[in-house]
């Protein structure tokens, strides 16, 4: 079967694309069509709200954090599955990390040989929004703008007038026309846009979205300008891997580890903890690990584990709730005295220190590492990071450099920690504090910084392994 699919790229952040993107996959995802999405990271939550949409995993595609193969792996894995593949670009099209446009969305498009459909944001304005499309289109004669969808329009007359403006000067066609809504279908906080898990009704929105786009998008024609999506061999991918037989980084005859040998992995997800890559899940499930979600909020112990992955996410709108389970907080703290292998991303990283203050109000946290949070209404960390391991710990060999991302409004209003406890040097990016990431104790790893399981595939090998060595050693 073909398989067709296309990048969903925007002016600018805020343009609309987030609307577009999901209400596209769950419209398509409605009439029975299989969609898998994807999300041009680093980003978890529009990528949730996309997953929940589709009703099928969405996974990150970086071209910071993974190589052109690793892209173009993960690519073809993953779309085995699908009829239908949506790609949301992030920030504007050709807005990357420098003036060249390094690692943008239009890069992604032009190494996965995919159309663009271009969200334009038409908040007081008509004909220059032409004029925008066309400098769009010839800025980089690779990209292939096929269609343009209209937001915020707020008038027939707007319209009629934005869409024979566009279509006259540029020769692309307008596929659809967003009206400016009474409603913020997507309301905004300081990561973005609020996570599904938090939304108080996240299925009426895919509803709302689903109508929106069926009454103001023509679908057939979105699909029409999809294209083919090349085959592994014409990217240069020399093997296309069956869903969940191989994980980037591995070679195709590496065995899978029998059943015999996996390693229970705790995953704190819930409201609290939502910021995981379906892509390190995967990977830490081929490297042998059984998977058992938990929630922070609301289980009052740990059961049996070898180890514990606690990612990212909003411990600060969830502080009240984290604080008042203090069954689980002292069953993790136990657990981490015991020598269990714990990893903790961020959000993840907070919920290990003693406490975090809001509003003047301090709410006790696990408390295996001294340090007191507060929260800044600026932020405090934002973009990609390269670290370099300069100390041992428990699940990077030293010597080892991973790139990453890190996004934080939390601030460190006391550490009464001791400087060799930081394991990682930051070559980019700010880390914990003084240029350095990663607190270590006994078998925990705790870091500012997120990593993506393509592009650190030893990150998996090296959890599982640790869980391993410590349950052999009875530890």
């Amino acid at each position: 079967m073909q398989k067709k699919g296309l990048v969903v790229a925007g002016l600018a952040g805020g343009s609309g694309k987030s609307v577009v993107s999901v209400g596209i996959t769950a419209a398509l995802a409605r009439q029975g069509r299989a969609v898998v999405p994807f999300k041009k990271g680093p980003d978890y939550i529009d990528a949730g709200w996309l997953q929940l949409a589709a009703g099928r995993r969405c996974y990150n595609l970086d071209p910071f954090l993974m190589t052109r193969e690793a892209i173009l792996l993960s690519f073809a894995r993953h779309s085995t599955a699908a009829e239908l593949l949506i790609v949301e670009g992030n920030r504007g099209l050709y807005d990357g990390v420098d003036a060249a446009g390094g690692y943008s969305t239009a890069e992604l498009a032009v190494t996965l040989g995919l159309p663009v459909l271009l969200v334009v944001n038409c908040t007081k304005t008509t004909r220059t929004v032409a004029a925008m499309v066309l400098g769009c289109r010839h800025f980089d004669p690779r990209i292939d703008i096929k269609g343009v969808v209209l937001n915020q329009i707020a008038t027939e007359r707007q319209r009629l007038l934005v869409t024979e403006s566009v279509e006259n000067y540029t020769g692309i066609p307008v596929l659809g026309a967003i009206p400016r809504l009474k409603r913020d279908i997507f309301p905004m906080r300081h990561l973005g846009m609020v996570p599904h898990q938090e939304y108080t009704d996240s299925r009426g929105a895919l509803d709302f979205l689903v109508d929106l786009i069926g009454e103001n998008v023509d679908l057939d024609r979105v699909e029409a300008i999809m294209a083919v999506v090349p085959q592994p061999a014409e990217t240069g991918v020399a093997v296309l891997a069956a869903p969940g037989a191989v994980a980037a980084g591995k070679k195709q005859d590496e065995p899978i580890p029998a059943l015999s040998t996996k390693v229970r992995i705790g995953i704190l997800q819930d409201a609290a903890f939502q910021f995981y890559y379906s892509e390190n899940l995967e990977a830490l499930e081929k490297a042998g690990g059984e998977l058992v979600l938990l929630n922070a909020l609301s289980d009052s112990e740990l059961p049996l584990l070898d180890g514990l992955y606690i990612g990212g996410g909003f411990p600060e709108t969830n502080a009240r709730g984290l604080a008042a389970n203090k069954a689980f907080r002292q069953a993790v703290k136990e657990a981490a005295e015991c020598g269990l292998p714990i990893y903790a991303e961020c959000g993840g990283l907070m919920y290990l220190g003693s406490s975090i203050v809001l509003d003047g109000e301090e709410f006790p946290l696990v408390g295996v590492f001294p340090i007191r949070f507060g929260m800044s209404a600026k932020p405090q960390a934002h973009g990609y990071t390269i670290f370099q391991v300069d100390k041992d710990n428990p699940f990077y060999r030293p010597g080892t450099e991973v790139k990453g991302h890190e996004f934080r409004y939390s601030k460190i209003l006391d550490w009464q920690g001791r400087p060799e406890q930081l394991v990682l040097k930051m070559v980019r990016g700010r880390g914990f504090i003084n240029g350095r990431d990663g607190l270590t104790y006994k078998n925990v790893l705790a870091l500012y910084t997120h990593i993506h399981a393509d592009g650190t595939p030893q990150w998996a090998d090296n959890f599982v392994q640790r869980c391993r060595t410590v349950r052999g050693a009875g530890a």
